[in-house]
């Protein structure tokens, strides 16, 4: 148990706290895949979210058209006040293909439409729906500090379970990447990147204004976009982070689809492109062995805490890890293919939302 401070407000788990918070006046978006059909994780996230009853709950779904039916079946078994958005509908596409927004599917993508319908309500929580070990203190403890003049929380948890250290892709890539940058140059922003103790984390929190300014990656840089635009819109004084205590969900392979390593290419693409946005001119020449080597400092200083604490580690296993990543410090090319934020997108989030809708019941009839 500790109660140390980073640059933004840590919010520590001391007295299994569930504080006051104002879900009658919050959104909560759960995004989904046909993965999550009915699953255990699942249920006992909408079950938890049945006990706070939220506002509303929006459920971005990316499935294929015959399984669309099913999962609003399955939701409607819950007493929530629930919208379905069908992220892959034809009507959808139409919208953002008249101004050239459709483009690549992922999650990023999935929440950005769920943001632009949850910000309705004064308050958004964003979570994923895989977490083994959801508890409705979650939900409070991400609004709290919104009900306490900050904008922005971001969730924070050890993953730890089974006596091992999980946690792989923030612990063996964002973290080591984001301060090999910060030796190079003090950057505020890089400062900010750094004081989240888990920026990987799916769980969020904004006031509906924040959430309005997200500019989403459309994949798995959404949680790194984020910290960018919750540092431009609330900096260091109107951010906290917040202990969730215990937190389990499914771990990814390194390597094939949406293993590790893919996922790592969009969340370096959208750091670099990121911190290069806000004044940092890395040296991309060295930057690669300048993030082994700090990578490989890390992976010594977690063998010992696992030594410490008489868990399983493998030591080999984590330095091909950090060898699996080297191909994600790259500097970015091409077009920046983040979906603008609805504040001043050129489609309403209503024609949208919409969309989204019609094309959930129609395939569903």
């Amino acid at each position: 148990m500790e109660y140390v401070q980073e640059r933004v407000t840590t919010l520590h788990d001391l007295a299994d706290p569930v504080p006051d918070a104002p879900t009658d006046r919050t959104a909560v978006v759960v995004p989904m895949t046909e993965r999550e059909y009915a699953g255990l994780a699942a249920d006992s996230v909408l079950s938890e979210l049945e006990r706070i009853d939220p506002a509303r709950v929006v459920v971005p779904l990316r499935a294929p058209a015959e399984r669309v039916g099913p999962f609003r079946e399955w939701l409607s078994e819950y007493d929530l006040s629930l919208d379905v958005l069908w992220c892959d509908g034809p009507r959808v596409a139409d919208v953002l293909d008249a101004e050239g927004l459709n483009g690549a599917s992922g999650k990023g993508r999935d929440v950005w439409l769920a943001l632009g319908c949850a910000a309705r309500e004064e308050f958004v929580v964003v979570h994923d729906a895989d977490t083994k070990t959801y508890d409705r203190s979650y939900v409070s403890r991400l609004l709290f500090p919104l009900a306490n003049g900050y904008q922005f929380s971001k969730g924070y948890y050890a993953r730890v379970e089974d006596r091992r250290l999980y946690g792989r892709l923030f612990r063996l890539f964002y973290t080591p990447l984001v301060r090999a940058l910060a030796d190079e140059t003090p950057a505020p922003i890089l400062q900010y990147l750094s004081a989240f103790r888990y920026a990987l984390a799916g769980e969020f929190a904004a006031t509906s204004e924040l959430a309005r300014s997200i500019r989403a990656p459309r994949s798995w840089g959404l949680e790194v976009g984020v910290l960018g635009d919750a540092f431009d819109f609330a900096g260091f004084d109107g951010a906290a982070q917040v202990d969730l205590g215990a937190y389990e969900h499914d771990h990814r392979a390194v390597s094939g689809p949406t293993g590790l390593s893919d996922m790592s290419e969009s969340v370096g693409e959208t750091l670099l492109r990121t911190v290069t946005d806000h004044g940092v001119a890395p040296d991309f020449e060295t930057l690669p062995a300048r993030y082994r080597d700090t990578a490989l400092r890390l992976v010594d200083q977690y063998a010992a805490d696992a030594a410490f604490n008489g868990f399983e580690f493998d030591r080999a296993g984590e330095r091909e890890q950090v060898d699996a990543y080297l191909d994600a410090v790259v500097e970015p090319t091409g077009a920046d293919d983040r979906l603008p934020a609805w504040s001043d997108a050129p489609v309403s989030a209503e024609e949208v939302c919409e969309a989204a809708t019609a094309d959930a019941e129609e395939v569903s009839s």
